[in-house]
């Protein structure tokens, strides 16, 4: 079990310096979203699946709100 939770904190550690690195808006997105994900399933690892649902409800929310912000914005940034 810890070495899953740690291969899990490697994916978010990963999907971090995406999320900072990128400029393409889209991409960053998509990337949250799988941050989102990996978190959720985290949580459930370790055994929080009420806080694991609230964090799946609040990505994907989150990620409606962003895709609709970028099909109003610019997608790249400069």
């Amino acid at each position: 079990m810890l070495m899953l939770e740690a291969v899990l904190l490697l994916a978010l550690i990963a999907i971090t310096l995406v999320v900072i690195f990128n400029k393409d808006l889209m991409v960053v997105v998509v990337t949250y979203c799988a941050f989102s994900f990996i978190t959720m399933f985290l949580y459930i690892v370790m055994g929080a699946p009420d806080v694991a649902f609230t964090e799946a409800v609040i990505g994907v929310i989150s990620t409606i709100y962003f895709i609709m912000t970028l099909r109003n914005i610019d997608r790249r940034c400069k």
